[in-house]
């Protein structure tokens, strides 16, 4: 009996720790079509216990270590633009960030754009690293 009730404790820990390390990319979304138009990728996450300040430092330092360029960071604003060129083509794709107070907390959503005739792989999970550096 004590085993089993160890059993589903542990079951039910293991289960939300994954719950909320997935809350990030539950809430990723994709717009377009690759190489036919321009596609727009977004997600979102709130930080309960994190202030818009601090979520800001962070989320610029994970730009930064991405290897974005061209960072332009307005920090009372709560906003950072960002640009990467990895196709040789000569156009930028574009990341914006916006740091934002939702309750005692913060909200951070994250816009990656890839021009028409390019693609960008894996982007759930990049767009996703950028965004919970907050909780790092």
């Amino acid at each position: 009996m004590y085993k089993t009730a160890l059993y589903a404790f542990a079951l039910a820990i293991i289960s939300l720790s994954s719950a909320a390390a997935s809350t990030c990319s539950q809430h990723y979304q994709s717009t377009g079509v690759p190489l036919v138009t321009g596609v727009t990728y977004k997600t979102w996450m709130e930080f309960p216990s994190v202030s818009p300040a601090v979520a800001f430092d962070k989320v610029s330092r994970a730009v930064l270590a991405e290897g974005f360029v061209d960072v332009n960071a307005e920090k009372q604003l709560g906003t950072l633009t960002a640009q990467q060129e990895t196709t040789g083509s000569g156009r930028p794709q574009t990341l914006r960030v916006v740091v934002r107070k939702s309750g005692k907390g913060s909200r951070v959503d994250a816009l990656f754009m890839v021009p028409q005739g390019q693609v960008a792989p894996s982007m759930s999970d990049n767009l996703c690293r950028v965004v919970n550096s907050v909780a790092d």
